[in-house]
């Protein structure tokens, strides 16, 4: 391995353990009146006492610390045009003899802990392909290192994880994403096509105008699950995108907010664990493993939300050609009902040359965690040697 790459153990001070305690006993929270617990108003009063006082009181970090790192986790200096060295954490999982190089990008609010459930499925070879694991924190995200200059958006996430994997000697690799990853691995086919050969995502992202055309234009009628997708896409577009016009708009406001106050913190990515969901059911030792990640990251976990505001405002017109079509890499689509955006099928064929696409029963935006079998097993059926791209792996 290059001697750059060193072995990382997630080891957060006493006092950061100290001090999030202490936040959590000094916090207050809002009087209690007849909708206080009714989620279509927000993250529920009850739920967030209980999740605090057990935050404080009864969550063992050490112990959750110990199972993160049970993973094979490393850190590396990244150069990226323009914004100079990064430090990125990633997981890095070999797996059995045959197996191909798999890049798993994460996105906003989840992390490297995705991939966990992942692990052990994916780098064994029963029915279907085996893969080598890269799981990075993306810049900003929990273990890297965030950007100091304006301007980081999807490219440059592209070109640190690409180097990332060229740094690991893996030339060629296949990529997954599903959140910001789809933006990111579809990204990676336009800019380092001989190089990430194919790609999967779990997240087909499209807008309001777009779905509108696309219902316009259509020959067929919609199935029962298409017409469920449709529904939801519908529920998120009015009742679930306000997180994001404000960290499209003024991040530094809520970054304020995220550091200081765990209680805050709590609120904000607690609500999307549960609303963006298919009725998983949490468990609060889950919960607070996945919100310290962000609690206890690098740079803070307000460094993780610029990601809106430079990839809208700097990189329209590269966002807007991720939603047509993009030959460059042969691409596989997994349709998850509780997802935010589940357009009509003809949409998803509109992206590239797709030789892999399933929509499943259940599952909803965090696939890899909610319903680990399901998408571990489209991605091993669909990299498998005889699948739509065995042709091109057996060059990696």
């Amino acid at each position: 391995m290059d001697s750059s790459i060193t072995p990382f153990k997630i080891s957060i001070s006493d006092a950061e353990i100290s001090s999030l305690k202490s936040k959590l006993s000094a916090s207050t929270f809002p009087d209690e009146v007849d909708f206080s617990n009714n989620w279509d108003y927000g993250t529920p009063l009850n739920d967030m006492k209980r999740l605090a006082k057990y935050w404080r009181d009864g969550f063992d970090w050490r112990a959750h610390e110990k199972v993160l790192n049970q993973m094979p986790q490393f850190t590396t200096k990244i150069e990226v045009d323009g914004f100079g060295e990064l430090d990125i954490h990633f997981v890095h999982q070999k797996g059995e003899e045959g197996s191909i190089p798999l890049l798993f990008c994460h996105g906003w609010p989840g992390s490297f802990i995705e991939v966990k459930k992942m692990i052990s499925l994916l780098t064994k070879s029963g029915n279907g392909q085996s893969f080598h694991v890269v799981a990075p924190s993306l810049p900003g995200f929990g273990f890297s290192d965030a950007p100091k200059k304006a301007g980081f958006g999807v490219p440059q996430y592209a070109e640190a994880i690409h180097k990332l994997m060229l740094k690991l000697g893996y030339n060629k690799y296949v990529s997954q994403g599903g959140d910001w990853g789809w933006a990111i691995t579809r990204t990676l086919g336009v800019r380092y096509p001989t190089h990430c050969v194919a790609s999967h995502v779990n997240f087909v992202l499209i807008g309001p105008t777009q779905l509108d055309e696309v219902l316009k234009n259509m020959s067929q009628p919609l199935t029962p699950q298409e017409e469920e997708g449709l529904a939801r896409t519908r529920w998120f577009f009015t009742e679930g995108v306000g997180y994001n016009t404000l960290q499209c708009t003024r991040p530094n406001t809520l970054a304020f907010a995220l550091r200081d106050s765990p209680i805050a913190l709590l609120s904000w990515i607690y609500e999307k664990l549960h609303d963006w969901t298919d009725s998983y059911p949490w468990t609060d030792d889950e919960i607070l493993t996945w919100i310290s990640i962000y609690q206890f990251s690098k740079a803070g976990p307000g460094a993780s939300v610029m990601i809106y505001y430079h990839s809208t405002h700097l990189y329209q017109e590269e966002r807007k050609k991720l939603s047509g079509y993009v030959e460059c890499v042969k691409l596989g689509l997994s349709y998850f009902p509780k997802d935010l955006c589940v357009p009509p099928s003809v949409y998803g064929r509109g992206l590239g040359e797709v030789v892999f696409e399933k929509r499943h029963e259940d599952g909803g935006h965090f696939a890899a965690y909610e319903r680990p079998e399901l998408l571990a097993g489209d991605l091993k059926e669909m990299f498998r040697a005889d699948g739509g791209v065995g042709n091109l792996l057996s060059k990696i």
